[in-house]
């Protein structure tokens, strides 16, 4: 018969983890990363010195861009290799990246837990069109970061005279994962989780190349008495640490709360947006949902458009979905992005890629960093030779049936007022962002127009439109002079029609 769980510290447990071995955490942002492993590891290095040359593989990007999360295991010697899909929020491990101590790849986040699964089944890897044309295609450098990195794990396939890109499988010897709840054979439970994210596929690839699975959880029980309820059966589970509520908040951003893990309660509890450039935006954007979509929101100026929704009751006309699992609801910011409170279902994160991937979405609304003349977009290059990272950006991007990229148009100090239903510039912004050239290509123009994607670029003074021979300018704010507040200040110039006003309603105070 099966013993146990072993019920272990979490000293104890990484003390078992050898070195060389390509270890997978779990987690999403703030959510669901196990905090106490993560330290402990970092404790036992530095202590230590082993283990040594680890290989980091992660799905979503897991920290507070300070000290928690992935930051604990930023140490050279430490890690051989990090492979990750986004980075922004554990900037020790950029720093070492940048340094060419450690070698690092960024793949998209999407690609990367459904990876997992192909791990766990032992297939040669994911097939997918998902980055083609981007700095993520082997054309274009592999999703490679620095000199040090020289491996290619994404290749080109042809299949049935297509082209595709086929990002490789290896091994997974050590997995990471965070539950609530153990039952003394090591079933887990996520009740108080606000994601499921990818732990079962963690799991599974570190069980079947004969690895070790380390589960922290809040508490133990005697018996799970739901089979239905277990995301991760304990059969597949080799050491249980319990931290009875120790570095185990909900996120990073709060310790508990129970929006997140219920759908009883009002989804539409915003408190009214001041006006300013990103609440203009986000009215714009709102006129491009339509009743009935599927939506998918990103973080920062995109975050408007629920609450301009909830503003003028529009919330329950569709449903709002994040990457990371949770469908319906309203998602959260900062170190809680990627929950939803009182989601209406919560899903594994592969699972709500699977139907991304698909076409499932009605419409995505993402940021840029960058647009060119071409429609390209950069997300992750951040100038002075920092990046960021793709997360699920590239996924959302190539797959949505729409696309609207909400931005301001001008970064860096911007400020607006408008007098009498007319915008004004009080302050421009000092860095362009519509530029000759994307610094990084992370959506490609021209591979959109091929697909036949509808994408638009959302600014508080002007509305573009891609097209076959690239961008247009097809609105324009009341009160912005064309020559002077728009075509001026970009860095290439668009074709242009005879723009229509922007919607009046958009810059009512």
């Amino acid at each position: 018969m099966r013993a146990a769980a072993r019920i272990v510290s979490a000293a104890e447990a990484v003390a078992a983890i050898p070195s060389g071995a390509t270890v997978v955490v779990g987690g999403f942002v703030g959510a669901g990363h196990p905090e106490l492993l993560s330290s402990a590891l970092e404790r036992r290095f530095l202590e230590s010195g082993a283990p040594r040359d680890l290989t980091l593989l992660y799905c979503a990007g897991q920290g507070d861009r300070g000290k928690r999360g992935l930051n604990h295991l930023a140490h050279a010697g430490l890690l051989k290799r990090v492979i990750g899909g986004h980075w922004n929020l554990a900037p020790k491990l950029g720093r070492l990246a940048l340094a060419n101590e450690i070698e690092a790849y960024n793949l998209p986040q999407g690609v990367l837990c459904v990876l997992l699964r192909e791990i766990a089944a032992k297939r040669p890897g994911v097939f997918t069109r998902i980055g083609m044309n981007t700095f993520i295609d082997p054309v274009n450098g592999g999703g490679r970061l620095n000199a040090r990195t020289t491996e290619p794990l994404v290749e080109r396939v042809s299949l049935d005279g297509e082209d595709w890109l086929r990002y490789r499988t290896f091994p997974v010897t050590v997995g990471l994962i965070r539950a609530t709840t153990a039952d003394v054979r090591g079933n887990l439970t996520h009740e108080r989780e606000a994601l499921i994210g990818e732990v079962l596929p963690i799991a599974q690839a570190a069980h079947n190349h004969g690895g070790l699975v380390i589960a922290q959880v809040e508490r133990i029980v005697e018996r799970i008495t739901d089979p239905k309820a277990v995301r991760v059966p304990g059969a597949l589970v080799d050491f249980i640490v319990v931290s009875d509520g120790t570095q185990h908040d909900q996120t990073f951003g709060e310790p508990f709360n129970e929006a997140y893990v219920t759908s009883e309660g009002s989804s539409d509890v915003f408190e009214p947006m001041s006006f300013n450039e990103r609440k203009i935006i986000g009215r714009r954007v709102l006129r491009e949902v339509h009743a009935g979509d599927v939506v998918n929101l990103g973080i920062g100026v995109p975050e408007a458009v629920a609450a301009v929704a909830a503003e003028t009751g529009r919330l329950a006309e569709f449903t709002l979905t994040l990457e990371s699992g949770p469908i319906g609801g309203v998602p959260a910011g900062g170190l809680s992005f990627g929950c939803s409170a009182h989601p209406e279902a919560v899903v594994d994160q592969p699972a709500q890629f699977d139907f991304y991937d698909g076409g499932g979405l009605d419409i995505a609304v993402l940021g840029a960093l960058e647009v060119d003349a071409e429609g390209s977009v950069n997300v992750t290059a951040l100038g002075g030779g920092r990046f960021a990272g793709v997360g699920g950006f590239v996924n959302i991007t190539q797959s949505a049936r729409r696309v609207v990229f909400a931005c301001t148009f001008r970064a860096d100090g911007l400020e607006v007022d408008t007098i009498d239903g007319a915008l004004r510039i009080k302050r421009e912004g000092a860095k362009a962002k519509f530029v000759n050239r994307v610094a990084q290509v992370c959506f490609h123009g021209p591979t959109a127009v091929a697909r036949g994607q509808q994408v638009l670029y959302v600014t508080e003074r002007a509305v573009f439109e891609l097209q076959a021979d690239g961008l247009h300018l097809c609105e324009l704010a009341p009160g912005i002079d064309l020559q002077a507040d728009v075509l001026r200040l970009m860095e290439f110039s668009p074709c242009i029609d005879t723009p229509h006003p922007m919607p009046a309603e958009c810059f009512a105070p």
